[in-house]
């Protein structure tokens, strides 16, 4: 039996032992994956910008050290679309994409990246990549997308160079384009009829064999080319001076963010499959291992793949072993298979990359967001168009959305709900005015404020109740519904204690109805519950209707009372 701390910070140990049909069946699935992930990887390296065998190099060590030290070990870690976009953005103009410099920039990226990771699971603040909301994540992806999807264009349709060349000085290659759109329509129409065939491997060993027969490269054709065998060997990247680890502190930082929440959107779906809670700090640690990996073993930032993790699961992975043994599908294909690749057209690891993230576009989503909340489609429509227009500087995108979005939540803790109650039809308290109900009581206000009694929502609450009675002076009793009130911090006793004085001078009560265990814990340290008799308390919203009608039926009986004094 291992030692439990031991287990909790590597939990791939904490599996029993597998048994012989556990492991064919773990095989099969991590076969499936492997033979997906080699071409997917070589193509994610080109859009990073680095070698095409890092992409290899960044699918072996780092899977490993992923599926031993995260929680979620049927996640496919490795090369992501995603975060190779975002390198690739943000050390664009630092270096030339592909030389010694970008290479090792890139590292330092993943080492940053990773360490970070490492420090915020260690200290347990993944809650802290709550910044990023749905509506920030799906723009700025979709954007991504968009992105990723016009940079391959140029090749995937044959023309030498990228956009600038394309439409000036235009160098079409026909074949090419061929074997890009050719290969974008087959993997297109395999993900709809056969999702779990490993179609990329099939068309990247049919082009591979078609290009050599056919002497592509020896006619001008752009090919992979030569992709060194061997297993990767230590990187220790040089010291790149403070300027310029000063420019890569904000790609650091989104790179953090987006690729864990990349993580995140398959940790869960994997999470519920297996009944069982997401622990996002261990997973920070572990993904944040394997970036570092990376980093050392020369190549670039790892993520979770969404596409991958979900063939691996469909596949029939139950535990990590799968990734181990894809990662050795990955191996061996490094160690003896790499000669395979050489003639591979670049137009086709184009069109991988376009097959991989064109899932990503839905336009349908910023419709349905309209339809749930017209303020965050609005953030998320700023959030797509900075992204698109601050390229290469992706980062805005994510910034953008993230200030907008803290500034929405600011401003509705700063403009909380409060309601005048009323009794509806159906029994139950709703909103007086919506509701166009009569007051719950004569001379009594009776409100509910959705939040929390502190420093964002104590001045609106307390200038809610005084405008109220301002405005009706005859008002004798001031009842507030607490249910929904469950914290109370100094500010808000504070105002607590203000606004019972100013009730006590108008010769208001103050009826507190239901109010919550930790609230009142507070309010009873600060001595604003000690008895007197303008503050009444009721534990259930029951004996506060009940002290409401008590309310009405004295008011129905003192005209009849004074009637009978005139006679």
């Amino acid at each position: 039996m291992l030692p439990a701390r031991l287990t909790r910070a590597i939990p791939f140990l904490a599996h029993p032992r597998p048994s012989g049909p556990l492991l064919r069946s773990e095989a099969l699935a991590g076969l499936t994956v492997g033979l997906m992930m080699i071409p997917q990887s070589v193509a994610y390296a080109h859009l990073a910008g680095m070698p095409p065998v890092t992409g290899i190099y960044a699918s072996i060590v780092p899977a490993l050290v992923a599926v031993f030290f995260s929680s979620s070990q049927r996640l496919s870690v490795g090369p992501t679309a995603l975060t190779a976009l975002l390198i690739s953005a943000s050390l664009t103009g630092m270096a030339q994409p592909g030389s010694a410099e970008w290479i090792q920039l890139a590292v330092w990226l993943a080492l940053l990246t990773g360490l970070l990771q490492v420090v915020l699971g260690w200290a347990r603040f993944g809650w802290l990549l709550n910044l990023v909301n749905a509506p920030v994540l799906m723009a700025f992806t979709q954007a991504a997308a968009v992105l990723i999807i016009t940079s391959q264009i140029p090749s995937l349709l044959g023309f030498g160079g990228g956009w600038r060349f394309m439409l000036h000085t235009p160098s079409f290659d026909w074949a090419s384009a061929v074997f890009g759109v050719a290969t974008l329509a087959l993997l297109m129409g395999a993900r709809r009829w056969r999702p779990g065939f490993p179609t990329v491997l099939v068309i990247v060993l049919a082009t591979a064999a078609i290009s050599h027969f056919a002497g592509f490269e020896a006619h001008g054709g752009k090919v992979v080319g030569t992709l060194p065998s061997g297993l990767p060997s230590l990187y220790v990247p040089g010291w790149i001076g403070w300027d310029t680890l000063g420019q890569l502190v904000l790609p650091v930082l989104v790179i953090t963010l987006v690729s864990f929440l990349e993580t995140a959107s398959s940790a869960k779906v994997d999470s519920e499959r297996k009944g069982e809670r997401w622990d996002q700090d261990q997973d920070l640690v572990g993904q944040g291992l394997a970036k570092i990996a990376s980093g050392f073993s020369g190549a670039f930032a790892t993520s979770s793949s969404f596409s991958r993790s979900a063939l691996n699961l469909y596949a029939g992975a139950q535990t990590g072993w799968a990734t181990i043994f894809s990662t050795l599908v990955v191996l061996l294909a490094l160690l003896f298979f790499t000669p395979v690749l050489r003639p591979v057209p670049q137009s086709v690891l184009a069109a991988i990359v376009v097959a991989a993230v064109i899932g990503l576009l839905k336009p349908r989503e910023f419709r349905r967001l309209w339809r749930l909340s017209r303020v965050e489609s609005v953030i998320a429509a700023v959030t797509f168009g900075v992204t698109i227009l601050a390229a290469p500087a992706l980062y805005w995108g994510v910034l953008t959305g993230v200030v907008m979005s803290l500034s929405l939540f600011l401003y509705q803790r700063l403009h909380p709900r409060i309601i005048e109650l009323g009794m509806h039809p159906d029994g139950s308290l709703r909103d007086r005015h919506l509701w166009q109900l009569p007051p719950l009581a004569p001379q009594s206000y009776a409100l509910r404020m959705d939040a929390a009694l502190d420093f964002a929502a104590a001045g609106q609450f307390e200038r809610n109740v005084i405008e109220y009675l301002t405005e009706h002076p005859h008002t004798r009793h001031v009842f507030l519904f607490a249910q929904s009130i469950n914290r109370i911090d100094a500010t808000g006793v504070e105002v607590f204690l203000r606004l019972m004085s100013q009730l006590q001078q108008r010769d208001v009560v103050l009826h507190l109805v239901g109010i919550k265990l930790p609230v009142e814990k507070v309010l009873l340290a600060a001595g604003a519950l000690a008895p007197h008799p303008k503050v009444q308390v009721y534990r259930t919203e029951n004996e506060g209707l009940a002290a409401l009608r008590a309310i009405e039926l004295a008011a129905r009986r003192e005209p009849a009372d004074l009637a009978a004094a005139a006679i």
